[in-house]
């Protein structure tokens, strides 16, 4: 409309020689990439109508030239806004079918477990898509609750169903499985079995990352399995830890290559204590200098806070580190031990300082 005033106000005081009138086309063209067909006709009809007008104040401005144009212009404006709408609508679709599996893969996580609070963030790398290749899980079992995050060799929607296999399995496995152990024999057979059913040329060597974490009943501990995946921080008392596996256990889907040797770490998870997981796609985010994104110096400026107001600051760190260039899936849990009924078991450190033997980081052997 402002285009269709503009032109008209220059075509009536300008001189003829200027034949501002000939730009009429141009509105209802513009018209198609926002309006809906009928408004994007009335346009064109009413620009006709001015041209109609003009021809009487000026006899020779080639009047049924433009007049034409006009119309040829917006019956094509009219069938490309009719086009445009059935693409909107049928992205609509698309997203709200991507929504629908995300809930299914990733689901919404309560916020609270028993005494442990619970948050995530993710964050798809590919343009337009809700999920990834990146997984997480959080369930309340009889064993305590069970965390899962993980990563898929690949990014974007050709790693999707295989992230779903796993997080499927760990559903299941972690109501059956009573150690740790059991639950990620559990994943390695439900991933071998999905690369053998959906082989891809592409993905030569189908593998995920994975790490799985049990809080027991009561808390005062949390146990670790770590299979190939970034280590998590734990935080205590504004202290950020490094938590490396004691001995390193194979992703899944290369058991049979490496061996199936796993590893559970036991680490002391006192009231206040916060547990971030995380995958690779946080700690390889990119700056305009090239450098990856440091986690755990960011951690340490944030002091005490809650875990959804730390996966908000660390979601916008990570974009306007990066320039919101993410070149990878992002998965991130944030875990905190939330009352006092963590007990002290005899044996136990209290937890007060940062060495193994007081934190309760038990040394393991594989199994």
């Amino acid at each position: 409309m402002i285009v269709t005033v503009l032109i008209t106000a220059l075509a009536f005081s300008t001189p003829r020689e200027f034949a501002f009138s000939r730009l009429l086309p141009a509105a209802p063209a513009l018209a198609a990439a926002m309006w809906p067909v009928l408004p994007t006709v009335l346009l064109g009809t009413f620009c006709l109508l001015i041209m109609i007008g003009l021809s009487f104040a000026y006899t020779d401005l080639g009047t049924p030239y433009t007049a034409a144009a006009i119309i040829a212009v917006t019956l094509a404006a009219a069938y490309a806004s009719h086009v445009r709408l059935q693409r909107e609508k049928t992205l609509l679709h698309v997203r709200l079918v991507a929504d629908a599996a995300q809930k299914v893969l990733l689901r919404p996580l309560p916020h609270r477990i028993e005494d442990v609070e619970i948050e995530a963030l993710y964050l798809a790398a590919q343009e337009q898509a809700r999920i990834g290749g990146d997984f997480y899980e959080a369930v309340g079992t009889p064993f305590g609750v069970r965390l899962l995050i993980g990563d898929v060799r690949g990014k974007g929607l050709s790693a999707v169903g295989t992230a779903s296999a796993v997080t499927n399995s760990f559903r299941e496995a972690v109501y059956d499985e009573p150690d740790l152990r059991g639950v990620v024999h559990r994943l390695e057979a439900s991933i071998s079995r999905h690369s053998s059913a959906f082989p891809a040329l592409d993905l030569p060597e189908r593998f995920a990352t994975a790490l799985i974490a049990e809080i027991p009943h009561g808390g005062g501990r949390v146990r670790i399995l770590n299979c190939g995946h970034p280590p998590p921080l734990l935080v205590r008392r504004g202290q950020i830890r490094v938590v490396e596996p004691t001995i390193a256990s194979p992703p899944l889907n290369l058991a049979s290559l490496i061996g199936d040797h796993y590893c559970v770490d036991t680490l002391v998870f006192a009231p206040g204590d916060q547990l971030l997981l995380y995958t690779d796609g946080v700690t390889e985010a990119r700056g305009r200098d090239g450098e990856f994104f440091p986690l755990p110096q960011w951690m340490r400026q944030q002091g005490p806070t809650p875990p959804r107001d730390l996966l908000d600051r660390l979601h916008r760190a990570l974009v306007r580190y990066s320039d919101g260039r993410l070149d990878d899936d992002i998965a991130v849990l944030a875990v905190r031990c939330a009352t006092v009924q963590a007990r002290e078991q005899p044996g136990r450190a209290s937890g007060k300082q940062w060495s193994d033997s007081q934190t309760g980081n038990r040394p393991c052997s594989p199994e």
